[in-house]
């Protein structure tokens, strides 16, 4: 046949595994050592022998690509044996030699090489021509690595088209959903977890499970949120496995005590969003292709994910106000409609501050715009220092700004705006070479859904309200409750 000339060494990371399984094997290992030896190849090759194949498959696992002997008369049952399938998923790769004496040899015209399972040739020899399996096994090896290199281009360029949608896709909290389930189905993996802090209104840590009935997955949430140091990682570290960790003790409290190693996946955008995502190995080892695919997933991920932060950046600048920095009136609105149904839905109530600078055109005409802007500004830092994060706090225009107040009652709503009030009046307004100035404020609050059910009456209670509270006197709280009579104020 003639000396095969010799592969890189460079592309050959580990010894090849070839496993001679059957009947005899035991006695042609040592032979095939030897004649690989003599060939100078025996470093390319770990050569071991099985009886049977789920011995030979258990040992192998973790090795992505492997040369198979099946030897004696079962030497087809073998090699077509259900056992060896991991070997044809993505980025693994299996050569098969039969050894029988059921094939005929190749003196007598017979053909050498025969289509195999998963599209690589099986090598087929008489066993009076066990002598030629030393040459036989360097030949499919050569095989072998070539189809490795289809297989993984293959597989690149499918986890790349795979991909493409989570470039559509704006939204974070699908985006973790889609990596997650994107690296299930790349590795072949049947259960994974994501865990992430959606952006970009600030809330809680969000969980998306695969492979677990609906009772685990909930407790699963529950405990993820619970694990700070989960939380504190998120979206750090590189793609890589995980044999021991938190997410290890989260998995025992929900009654999986042995998981196995996980397969680590960081994803983060450029500015705020970022989240991780595990699979559970389950008794499988990760290899490099797999850490290959994880890596291109969480690549692409964390694209879509800055593209959507991007998205949302410009979307939210477009709430923004120009002049104080907090949301403009096009927001309020919107954020009126969301709260409201969201306090029907649930039974909550939800109370709405209107707030008014006493005065303000005094400001201006006395120091100027610049002056007027300034104080607007300090007035924003001001109130947001007086709300929750929950809470939405917007310039409805001119020296008129809205909070929204969720899940608060109306006592406890007239209470916020007291101290609001109070804090507003104790303030000392920079008015540049003038030194500082006092101002005050008068505010009218609404509840909904005693004032209002839905936004346009809601919102024109705390309105009338305000003005109610100016018609008294300015620097006043007043109530929705009280409206009745006739208003009559100037600024």
């Amino acid at each position: 046949m003639g000396r095969i000339p010799r592969m890189p060494t460079q592309a050959l990371r580990l010894p090849t595994p070839v496993l001679l399984v059957g009947n005899g094997a035991a006695a042609i290992v040592s032979s095939l050592c030897a004649g690989l030896l003599d060939a100078g190849e025996a470093a390319r090759f770990s050569c071991a022998d099985f009886e049977g194949v789920d011995a030979a498959a258990e040992t192998s696992l973790g090795a992505a690509r492997l040369i198979l002997v099946g030897v004696g008369p079962e030497a087809e049952a073998i090699l077509t044996d259900p056992v060896w399938e991991p070997w044809q998923r993505p980025g693994s790769a299996i050569a098969r030699i039969a050894l029988s004496d059921a094939v005929a040899s190749v003196d007598t015209g017979a053909q050498l090489l025969e289509e195999g399972p998963g599209g690589l040739a099986t090598f087929r020899l008489p066993t009076a021509q066990v002598d030629a399996l030393p040459m036989a096994t360097i030949v499919v090896a050569q095989l072998l690595e070539a189809e490795c290199a289809r297989a993984t281009l293959r597989s690149q360029l499918e986890t790349e088209r795979a991909c493409e949608p989570l470039g559509a896709c704006l939204d974070p909290g699908k985006l973790y959903s889609m990596a997650l389930e994107l690296l299930l189905e790349r590795t072949g993996c049947r259960r994974g977890i994501a865990f992430f802090s959606p952006s970009p209104a600030p809330q809680g840590a969000g969980v998306a499970a695969r492979g677990f009935d609906e009772q685990t997955r909930d407790r699963l949430s529950r405990y993820l949120i619970e694990e700070k140091s989960l939380e504190s990682t998120m979206g750090r570290g590189e793609v890589g496995v995980v044999p021991w960790g938190p997410l290890h003790h989260v998995l025992g409290r929900v009654g999986l005590e042995s998981p196995g190693a996980l397969l680590s996946v960081p994803l983060r955008g450029e500015d705020q969003e970022a989240g991780h995502v595990w699979l559970l190995s389950e008794g499988r080892r990760f290899d490099e292709a797999d850490l290959a695919t994880a890596r291109t997933i969480a690549r692409r991920a964390s694209a879509a994910l800055a593209t959507a932060e991007r998205y949302h950046h410009a979307k939210e600048r477009a709430f923004i106000d120009d002049v104080t920095g907090v949301y403009n009136a096009r927001y309020l609105l919107a954020t009126a409609d969301n709260e409201i149904q969201r306090a029907a839905r649930y039974g909550n109530v939800l109370s709405v501050l209107f707030l008014d600078l006493d005065r303000f055109k005094l400001v201006n005409d006395r120091y100027g715009h610049l002056i007027g802007s300034e104080t607007l500004r300090a007035l924003s830092v001001l109130l947001a220092e007086c709300v929750r994060q929950v809470d939405t706090l917007a310039r409805y225009g001119g020296d008129e700004f809205t909070i929204l107040l969720v899940d608060t009652p109306h006592d406890v709503a007239l209470r916020i705006a007291e101290r609001i009030r109070s804090r507003v009046e104790a303030h000392l307004f920079e008015a540049g070479r003038e030194g500082a100035l006092q101002l005050t404020i008068s505010v009218g609050v609404a509840t909904c859904p005693d004032h209002g059910k839905i936004r346009e009456p809601l919102l024109d209670a705390a309105d009338k309200a305000m003005y109610r509270a100016k018609s008294q006197g300015r620097n006043r709280v007043a109530s929705a409750n009280a409206l009745g009579g006739r208003l009559s104020i100037d600024d």
